[in-house]
């Protein structure tokens, strides 16, 4: 039986900080995708586009699991490098 990694029971019920990465609309980067943090909602990109400031924002926060958005279809966990 496969374990579910403990922090996916963190509440879903945050709102995200920003329409778009935040990091790249300052810095004028093209975003390829967007996640949210399910800690405090920053909104970063994902790791195709050129800033990676959703995984910045983990590195620096240490803040585990974010979600895709706008789709909602999965969540990562940086901690356990796992998918729900």
């Amino acid at each position: 039986m496969t374990k579910v990694c403990e922090h996916f029971s963190i509440k879903d019920n945050i709102s995200p900080k920003t329409k778009s990465c935040e990091e790249c609309e300052k810095e004028h980067l093209p975003v390829v995708a967007i996640r949210m943090c399910l800690i405090c909602g920053h909104v970063g990109c994902c790791d195709s586009s050129i800033g990676k400031h959703a995984t910045k924002h983990f590195e620096e926060t240490g803040h585990p699991v974010i979600k895709a958005i706008p789709e909602n279809t999965w969540k990562w966990c940086y901690i356990h490098k796992e998918y729900y």
